[in-house]
């Protein structure tokens, strides 16, 4: 294995081609108020395993890709499942 920085996150969104938006989040101590504070961030992963939003992925640090893309999807750990009926609810299709 490589000494290349891996990160475990969610995929929050999944519209443009071959890039994924990927949250990070973690938990750390305040280093003068000791209080547990967490925090996330969100990274720009190229993506050639077609993810979904909702999917678990880790992420790998790469060369930069372009301006914004330094990371690459290595693998989905857990498949976000969606029934046919969450589709229509999402895209908001009838108005009232």
């Amino acid at each position: 294995m490589n000494k290349r920085r891996r990160l475990n996150g969610t995929v929050t969104s999944a519209k443009t081609a071959k890039t994924v938006s990927v949250e990070v989040s973690r938990t750390y101590q305040h280093p003068l108020y000791h209080k547990v504070v967490r925090g996330s961030k969100i990274y720009k992963a190229h993506d050639e395993l077609n993810c979904r939003v909702g999917d678990k992925v880790t992420i790998v640090e790469c060369a930069p890709l372009s301006a914004t893309k330094h990371w690459t999807v290595e693998k989905i750990i857990k498949v976000e499942i969606r029934e046919a009926g969450e589709l229509d609810g999402i895209s908001g299709g009838d108005a009232a």
